[in-house]
């Protein structure tokens, strides 16, 4: 799979024969079917494919939130698969940030409060008036989420990633439950990320639309990638339509 150009060498995580089985009852659910995969660092990635594909079993285990049934995924020089959870925790505490469909935010703390929780226990955490600012929340952020519409929710909880100052943005359908336009707001945020920290960012999908606005395009179906392409350019957010 080719790299870009500027960091072809510059492997993040490299994933080998990754399966992954789920048992219920007597069934058993082939999640991932031998997947091989790199990600480089800075670049951003979609992953595209319908529900049930394999997309977030893929970016549960490279986040550190799964483990393979079988398979291998390294982290830098660090091989996950051999981790315990203890281990797992201190890998995402210390190197991923993410951003799921639905915000997390914890409705008695203010949007700083909620961006400030990560910040206690990161190791060079982004002030949370810093991280806020990026996203274009410095007059909310003394807001309670219930005062904070979705696409402002949204972007607390981009923030709150980002103040961890991580290696990995791992972002699992982070437009899914917002209109067009807000849900294109919240991918400038997510693109600005990536151009100006340098940010490995992965992004879930169904949304082929989006799928202009990455260096990589990765599809899957049950369980397996379909294809990968490099786009010769990529799109700003602002210039996708669906």
């Amino acid at each position: 799979m080719s790299a870009p150009a500027a960091s072809r060498s510059e492997i993040v995580f490299r994933a080998r024969s990754l399966t992954k089985i789920y048992c219920m009852g007597d069934v058993e659910v082939h999640a991932l079917a031998s997947v091989d995969l790199d990600l480089y660092r800075g670049e951003l990635v979609v992953l595209l494919g319908p529900s049930g594909s394999g997309k977030s079993t893929l970016l549960n285990i490279l986040g550190g939130l799964d483990t393979p049934t079988s398979g291998q995924v390294t982290f830098l020089d660090h091989d996950l698969t051999v981790d315990d959870e203890a281990a797992r925790t201190k890998f995402r505490r210390e190197h991923v940030g993410f951003v799921f469909q639905f915000y997390n935010l914890i409705p008695s703390l203010t949007a700083r409060e909620n961006v400030a929780l990560v910040t206690e226990i990161a190791r060079h955490p982004m002030a949370p008036e810093e991280a806020l600012a990026r996203v274009g929340l410095a007059e909310r952020m003394d807001h309670f989420p219930a005062q904070l519409s979705g696409g402002e929710q949204q972007r607390v909880a981009i923030a709150r990633a980002l103040a961890k100052r991580p290696e990995v943005l791992l972002c699992d359908e982070p437009t899914g439950a917002l209109d067009y336009s807000t849900g294109k707001l919240v991918l400038e945020v997510i693109e600005n990320a990536n151009r100006e920290l340098g940010t490995t960012t992965a992004v879930i999908t169904h949304n082929a639309a989006i799928a202009a606005m990455a260096d990589r395009v990765i599809r899957l179906r049950s369980g397996a990638i379909l294809d990968v392409r490099r786009n010769p350019s990529r799109a700003r957010p602002s210039e996708l339509e669906w």
